[in-house]
């Protein structure tokens, strides 16, 4: 009997894994996959500022209205497309240009990272990310006022 592990796996897999481990392509391919410690070290960095972020937010409401005018006033002079990442629905585009939001620090529907995310209030049940270059901005002026 033979020491491999890779007898021990079905011969499906096992092709599956010989064609993985031979092919350059898909060993560069995982390899850009792996994060060094750098990026490890931001994403860490980033993570704990969202967290601040959203404690704040919710122990403290002026916090939480100030940022939300914020977002509002960069809608009124940029347009809502340049604040969210994607095209609202008639619905939550009317919620919010009344003002009709909250904001929350949420996971990203795509990447799954922490961002500030706008709920529209009433019926509406979506979910609109603020966009990332926003969200940075928002997060740097708030650890810059702490």
């Amino acid at each position: 009997m033979s020491d491999s592990w890779l007898d021990l796996i079905p011969s499906r897999e096992r092709e599956k894994i010989r064609k993985r481990m031979c092919s350059p392509e898909a060993y560069a391919a995982l390899r850009e996959k792996v994060k060094g410690p750098e990026d490890l070290e931001r994403e860490m960095e980033h993570n704990e500022a969202m967290a601040e972020l959203r404690f704040e937010m919710e122990t403290e409401p002026a916090l939480k209205e100030a940022l939300k005018k914020q977002v509002e006033k960069d809608a009124r002079e940029q347009g809502i497309d340049h604040v969210l990442e994607y095209h609202p629905s008639k619905e939550a585009k009317a919620s919010f240009d009344r003002g009709a939001f909250h904001l929350s620090v949420e996971s990203h529907p795509d990447t799954h990272l922490d961002q500030l995310i706008a709920i529209p209030e009433g019926k509406v049940q979506e979910k609109l990310p603020i966009r990332v270059s926003l969200c940075n901005r928002y997060l740097a002026q708030f650890v810059r006022g702490m």
